[in-house]
C-alpha cells in the first residue's frame, strides 16, 4: 500500500489517522454536525427521489429529522464546500432534511432494526428532552431496557415547552417522540424524581442518566428586575406554549442575542405589540442565531440594536415598568470579544417599555448530592446548547453507558471505501442558485401557524442536487498515468490537480501538503488535491487511460465483529 494514497487501504475498511483525517477534511458538513449525520448520503437520496431513504439516514443519525429540519442551528451549512469562496452559496442542508420528511409516501412510524439482542440490563433516564430521548433510543437499539422519567405531562423538553409553534408544529414533535417510544423506550410522564426517588433508581437500575436540561432562568443583576412587567424570556415562552395568550402591551423590549430572545421578539409581535425591539450587548457577528433568523425581524417588523446592555428597569408612579435604561458597550480586542460598558458621558439612554423580556440564558438544575455514579447527558452537563448539540451529546453518553453496562467496547468506528461509477452529478448543477424557503405572507402569520411552508418536490430535488457529494474520492494512479495533461485542461478549480515533485506527510502518514514541481525535471507525479476537488467527474471523463479511480467513502460506527 503506497503512502501516496489518500487512505491507508485500497478497498474495504480502515481506522488509521489518515482515514479519519480524510473524512474530517473532505466531508466538512458531516464533521461540523454534532450528531455526525451522513449529509451527502441523504442529500443524494433526495436528489434520486427517495425521501424515505433520506429520512431513514437522518433517523439513524440524529433521531429527530423532521424537528431538526425546522429548528437546527445548521452548523453544517457554514462548513459546506459549496459555500467556499468562489463556489456559490452553501447547500440548504436543513431545509432539505425537512423535505425528506415532507415527501415520504407514508408518514407512519419508521423504526430501526435493533443491533443487539436483549442484554438483560436496565437503564433509567431522568429527563425526556432531546438528549435524554436520543440516549434512550440508542440504548434501546442496543438491547437494553430503558425507562425515561419526565416530570412534565409529555416528553419533548424544550421542543414542546420552549420553541414556538410558528417554528415547530407540535404534531411534528409528538410524532417523532412517539417513534422513540415505539422503538421500545418506556416514557413515564408526570414523574418527578426527588432525592429518595433517585436513590431508589440507583438501586433498581444498572445505570442512571441525568438529562434534565437547562430549565432554570438565569436572571441578570439588574436594578428593578423584580418590577411587574419584567419577565425572563423562557418563562414567557413556556406560558404561551402551555396555552396562555398574555397581553404584552404596546411596547416590548427584548434583551439578548440567542434563540430565546429571537423567539420572544417574534412572539410579542404576534401577541399584538406594536413596537418590539431586541437589544444585544455585542455585535451582529457575535449573535448565536443565524442570518435567516434576523431576516424574519425585518419581515415581521422587529427592530434590533447592538452594543448596548441594560443597567436598570425604571418604574412609573404605580410601581410598574415604564422604561429600561441602557448603556452603550464596546467589544474588547481580546479573543473572547467580551462587551464592556463605554465609560463616557452620554453613553446611557432609555427605552420605553410595557414589557421587558430577558433572553439572558438559562442554567441546569443543580446535581443532587447523590450524583456519584450518575451519567450526565446534554445541557445538564454542557450548559445551554442547540438541539443538535444535545442529540449529539446524548448519543455519546449512550456509548459510554453501553461500555459500562457490558464491560467492553461493543462498537468500532471505521472508514469504508467502496468502488463506484460516476457520482451522477452534472456540471450545470454547480450553477444552480440556492432555493429559498417558501413562507407565509406577513399578514397571514398568526400565533401558532407555521411560517415556513416547505419546498415543492422538484425544488427539494433541485436543491439536493447542488451537493458536491464530497463523500466520493477521486484519485490518480500515477503508475497508469501517461501524463497527457488532459485532466489539467478541464479542472474547474485552481489546483484541484497539480504537478508535484513530492508529497508532504506528518508523523502519522497523513498527506498535509505537496511540493509543486518547478519544471519538467522535478515533475514526478500528478496529485489530486482532495481538499480542492468538487467531485465534478471532468477528469475521469477526459482521461484516455482510465487512471483516475472513484470510490464512495463513509465513516460508520458498527458492532465489533
Amino acid at each position: 500500500m503506497s503512502s501516496e494514497n489518500a487512505l491507508s487501504f485500497l478497498s474495504g475498511s480502515g481506522n488509521q489517522p489518515k482515514d479519519f483525517d480524510w473524512i474530517a477534511k473532505n466531508i466538512p458538513c458531516r464533521t461540523a454536525c454534532p450528531a455526525r449525520t451522513d449529509i451527502p448520503g441523504y442529500l443524494d437520496a433526495i436528489r434520486r427521489g427517495n425521501p424515505e431513504e433520506a429520512y431513514r439516514i437522518n433517523l439513524r443519525d440524529n433521531v429527530f429529522p423532521a424537528v431538526l429540519g425546522r429548528t437546527c442551528t445548521r452548523p453544517c451549512e457554514p462548513a459546506c464546500r459549496h459555500g467556499w469562496e468562489g463556489l456559490g452559496e452553501p447547500v440548504a442542508i436543513c431545509f432539505s432534511k425537512r423535505s425528506a420528511d415532507d415527501f415520504q409516501l407514508k408518514q407512519e412510524p419508521m423504526l430501526l432494526e435493533p443491533l443487539f439482542p436483549d442484554s438483560g440490563k436496565r437503564v433509567a433516564i431522568i429527563g425526556g428532552g432531546a438528549s435524554g430521548l436520543a440516549c434512550a433510543r440508542e440504548l434501546c437499539l442496543w438491547g437494553h431496557k430503558v425507562d425515561v422519567f419526565e416530570r412534565h405531562s409529555e416528553a419533548g423538553g424544550l421542543m414542546i415547552q420552549g420553541i414556538p409553534e410558528f417554528r415547530l408544529p407540535r404534531d411534528i414533535v409528538r410524532r417523532e417522540v412517539d417513534q422513540v417510544r415505539r422503538q421500545g423506550v418506556n416514557i413515564r410522564c408526570n414523574e418527578e424524581i426527588d432525592r429518595e426517588g433517585l436513590e431508589a433508581l440507583k438501586e433498581e437500575y444498572d445505570a442512571v442518566i441525568w438529562a434534565t436540561g437547562t430549565h432554570r432562568p438565569r436572571m441578570p443583576e439588574l436594578d428593578g428586575a423584580d418590577l411587574p412587567g419584567v419577565e425572563h424570556g423562557l418563562t414567557f415562552l413556556k406560558r404561551i406554549n402551555a396555552g396562555e395568550t398574555p397581553d404584552p402591551g404596546r411596547k416590548v423590549v427584548v434583551v439578548g442575542g440567542g434563540f430565546t430572545a429571537v423567539d420572544c421578539a417574534r412572539m410579542a409581535r404576534r401577541l399584538g405589540a406594536e413596537d418590539v425591539r431586541m437589544i444585544y450587548r455585542r455585535s451582529k457577528e457575535e449573535m448565536y442565531v443565524g442570518a435567516h433568523e434576523l431576516e424574519q425581524f425585518e419581515i415581521e417588523g422587529v427592530v434590533f440594536e447592538f452594543l448596548s446592555t441594560p443597567v436598570a428597569c425604571l418604574a412609573d408612579e404605580s410601581g410598574t415598568l415604564r422604561a429600561v435604561r441602557f448603556q452603550r458597550t464596546e467589544l474588547q480586542a481580546q479573543e473572547d470579544g467580551r462587551a464592556i460598558p463605554v465609560p463616557v458621558a452620554g453613553s446611557e439612554f432609555e427605552v420605553e417599555a410595557d414589557l421587558l423580556l430577558l433572553g439572558t440564558g438559562q442554567e441546569a438544575l443543580p446535581l443532587p448530592a447523590e450524583a456519584e455514579g450518575l451519567f450526565l447527558a446534554g445541557d445538564a452537563v454542557q450548559g445551554p446548547s442547540s438541539l443538535i448539540d444535545s442529540i449529539g451529546h446524548g448519543k455519546n453518553c449512550a456509548r459510554d453507558v453501553d461500555r459500562f453496562l457490558m464491560g467492553k467496547e461493543r462498537f468500532e468506528t471505521v472508514v469504508i471505501a467502496e468502488d463506484a461509477d460516476l457520482t451522477g452529478r452534472k456540471r450545470e448543477w454547480d450553477k444552480l442558485p440556492r432555493k429559498p424557503m417558501p413562507e407565509l405572507k406577513p399578514a397571514d402569520r398568526e400565533l401558532r401557524n407555521e411560517v415556513e411552508i416547505g419546498y415543492e418536490d422538484e425544488d427539494a430535488k433541485s436543491e439536493a442536487s447542488r451537493c458536491y457529494l464530497c463523500n466520493f474520492k477521486f484519485e490518480i494512479d500515477n503508475e497508469l498515468c501517461i501524463y497527457c495533461d488532459r485532466c489539467l485542461q478541464v479542472t474547474p478549480v485552481d489546483d484541484c490537480i497539480v504537478k508535484v515533485s513530492d508529497l508532504i506527510y506528518d508523523g502519522e502518514d497523513r498527506i498535509t501538503g505537496y511540493i509543486r514541481s518547478k519544471s519538467t525535471k522535478d515533475y514526478n507525479r500528478l496529485h489530486l488535491d482532495q481538499n480542492q476537488c468538487i467531485r465534478c467527474n471532468a477528469c475521469v471523463e477526459v482521461c484516455p487511460v482510465e487512471c483516475i479511480t472513484l470510490q464512495k467513502v463513509s465513516e460508520v460506527i458498527r458492532p465489533v465483529s
